[in-house]
C-alpha cells in the first residue's frame, strides 16, 4: 500500500451552525491520507500528486458550510474521483477551538474508504 498525506493543513473558514462562525470564521486543520495499492515493488506506482489535495481542500473551504460533517463528505467525494481506481482515501477535519463552553482545543470529524 502506498500512501500519500498531507497533514495538519491550516485553513480560516467561515463554517459553524452558530451566527459569529459565520462572521468572524474559526481555524481549522486538514488531513488527507489517500492509500493506493501496489502489488509488487517491482511494478509502476500510483502518482499521487499532492499540491491536487491542497488545492482541493482549499477550494471546498472557501465556500462556508454549516457542518464539518459536509466539508469532509465534499473532499472525500472530489479526491476519489481522482485517486487512483481502488484507493482508500482518510479526510479529518479539526475546528480548532470551538465556540463553547470550557477549554476545547478541537472538535474532529473525518471518515476513510
Amino acid at each position: 500500500m502506498l500512501t500519500v498525506s498531507l497533514h495538519n493543513i491550516r485553513i480560516h473558514g467561515k463554517h459553524g451552525l452558530y451566527p459569529e462562525e459565520a462572521i468572524l470564521g474559526n481555524w481549522f486543520e486538514v488531513d488527507v491520507d489517500v492509500k493506493a495499492a501496489v502489488l509488487t515493488t517491482t511494478e509502476k506506482w500510483p502518482f499521487i500528486d499532492y499540491s491536487v489535495i491542497n488545492t482541493c481542500v482549499h477550494d471546498i473551504f472557501a465556500k462556508p458550510t454549516h457542518l464539518l460533517e459536509t466539508l469532509v463528505q465534499k473532499i472525500h467525494e472530489s479526491l476519489k474521483s481522482i485517486a487512483p481506481e481502488g484507493s482508500v482515501v482518510r479526510v479529518a477535519i479539526r475546528k480548532m477551538h470551538p465556540p463553547m463552553p470550557g477549554d476545547v482545543a478541537y472538535a474532529q470529524v473525518c471518515f476513510e474508504a
